[in-house]
């Protein structure tokens, strides 16, 4: 039987410290600078994705929007707005290039006119493309001069992705 006198407890005490000082110290340090690491590493990653996220917020917004028929126009116009509104300062450039087959549809008036004033109005810069006008036979002389022309659409639109602009196809 074990005798429970106030001296006993100490010995009993200082056993068990020594048990688990020898059994478990080496494992707790390690488990300790195990866990300290992953909280340092955890808390880098946090500082580091707020930084970026700061970051983000106070650059410009870039967009590009590549299409093949003229009345998407509407829609990507409306679209350009509404991120002309929620970006505010930080809304930069936008651009609609028009590529593919009726891609003959921006030398009629009827059809683009209304377009190109509600880009003006916005500062969406709309793009005609070449390979397109060449392909399908458009005269270039017919192209409103309110539309910018680049040489190959695709090749345009996947260079402005390179310099970080945020890009939809239709």
């Amino acid at each position: 039987m074990i005798d429970l006198k106030v001296g006993n407890w100490e010995v009993y005490r200082l056993a068990l410290l020594d048990f688990f000082r020898i059994n478990f110290t080496p494992k707790f340090k390690s488990m300790m600078k195990r866990k300290s690491l992953l909280l340092a590493l955890l808390l880098v990653a946090f500082v580091t994705a707020n930084f970026a996220q700061a970051q983000s917020a106070n650059e410009r917004q870039n967009y590009v929007v590549l299409t093949k028929k003229v009345p998407q126009l509407q829609p990507i116009l409306l679209a350009a707005e509404e991120l002309k509104k929620e970006d505010g300062e930080n809304f930069g450039e936008f651009e609609v290039i028009i590529c593919g087959q009726e891609i003959g549809d921006i030398t009629d008036a009827e059809k683009i006119d209304k377009f190109l004033s509600k880009a003006k109005e916005l500062g969406v810069t709309i793009v005609a493309c070449g390979f397109s006008l060449n392909k399908f036979k458009v005269d270039r002389k017919l192209v409103p001069q309110q539309m910018k022309t680049v040489e190959n659409g695709i090749l345009y639109n996947l260079q402005l992705q390179k310099r970080g602009y945020h890009s939809l196809g239709l």
